[in-house]
């Protein structure tokens, strides 16, 4: 499971290192290639292979006849990018990719469960800070049994 919040950056080539602790979730799943997507709210997802077959699957049951599913598995797949991590521990983030989030440089990798979340450092502050201020509410009617 993937928790957590790291700042990090991205450098010339377009790469970034995946947090130590991450890491260790990848290698011990011996995961080690991973999959990039355009992520909600501006942001990319990603998926360690296993996962991403599991969201594939989901996906392929959608009715292709609807729009929504349409549109949405369209751009979901369309943007998809298939990274190695290195020795280093480092993914490729491709420039389409990292356009649609607005990643210049400065980064937050969070954690969510089953993926990871990469955003812009100023949109993960503004989005943020406006989810945090729902929190309550959000667990109130999420979490009453």
């Amino acid at each position: 499971m993937f928790i957590g919040e790291y700042r990090c950056k991205i450098d010339d080539k377009g790469r970034v290192v995946i947090p130590s602790k991450l890491r260790k979730e990848f290698y011990q799943k011996n995961v080690k290639n991973v999959f990039i997507t355009r992520g909600l709210e501006n942001c990319l997802f990603v998926f360690p292979e296993g996962m991403w077959i599991l969201q594939t699957e989901k996906l392929k049951n959608l009715p292709f006849t609807k729009g929504d599913p349409r549109a949405f598995t369209r751009l979901f797949f369309s943007g998809a990018f298939e990274s190695k991590i290195d020795g280093q521990g480092r993914i490729v983030l491709p420039q389409n990719l990292s356009s649609y989030a607005g990643l210049v440089e400065d980064i937050v990798i969070i954690g969510v469960g089953d993926r990871l979340e990469i955003w812009s450092e100023k949109n993960w502050q503004e989005y943020s800070k406006k989810a945090l201020e729902s929190y309550v509410k959000t667990a109130e009617t999420l979490l009453s049994g």
